[in-house]
């Protein structure tokens, strides 16, 4: 399940994403509300999570922009202030929820999947590539009718090569997206998970799926070249 995160406030934001990714979540992360407009515009997420208090322009407006562009994506808007009226014009605006801070990391998950859970959202989020299918609303893992039964991170991983078929997914952008922005992407972590995810994805089946480009990243391609 991927997400987009729009918080100004850089130690907050990169402590909900740390969170978010130890629940399996993959983070994409901007900081005001004209970046998220261009991520929005360019990338598949299935939730945004909108903070209001936004620089260069707030969380409605955002809000309003993304629906005025046609982007239909379930919003959850983040506020400070814990106000009926604030509510009111961020769902007017567009959001399909609130949540006030602060709040426990728990709800906030509860709240995205509650989101995924709706019916117009679990039907378009399903993927299958090269005979492996996951379903982001339950985290379930197929290769070729076979379950495949992956850890948080593992399936989080898979999650981010899928939605890239065929596409160099560099280090960089691995650990930006799974791990916490301050480590280091040339570290082994990286490799261990990647081992790990490759012998429950590909051993036992008749082509591997995940490969090397050396010294820049993987590829999730039936095409070894």
């Amino acid at each position: 399940m991927k997400l987009l995160l729009v918080e100004d406030d850089r130690r907050l934001a990169s402590a909900i994403a740390k969170n978010l990714r130890m629940e399996s979540f993959v983070v994409d992360h901007a900081y005001d509300g004209l970046e998220a407009e261009e991520l929005a515009a360019i990338g598949t997420y299935d939730v945004i999570i909108l903070d209001v208090g936004l620089p260069k322009q707030n969380g409605f407006v955002t809000s309003a922009n993304l629906r005025r562009d046609g982007i239909s994506t379930p919003i959850l808007m983040l506020t400070a202030m814990d106000d009926v009226s604030d509510k009111v014009k961020g769902l007017d605006s567009g959001a399909d929820d609130y949540l006030a801070k602060p709040f426990h990391t728990a709800e906030l998950v509860a709240r995205i999947r509650a989101l995924m859970r709706r019916p117009q959202q679990v039907a378009c989020t399903i993927f299958e590539k090269f005979g492996v299918t996951i379903n982001p609303a339950n985290r379930e893992v197929h290769r070729e009718g076979k379950e495949i039964m992956l850890s948080a991170k593992e399936y989080a991983l898979l999650e981010l090569l899928v939605r890239r078929p065929g596409e160099i997914v560099t280090r960089e952008t691995i650990m930006e997206s799974l791990w916490d922005m301050n480590d280091d992407p040339h570290s082994n972590v990286i490799d261990a998970a990647v081992k790990l995810l490759r012998h429950k994805i590909d051993k036992g089946f008749s082509f591997p799926l995940i490969h090397t480009v050396r010294g820049i990243g993987y590829r999730f391609t039936k095409d070894a070249n």
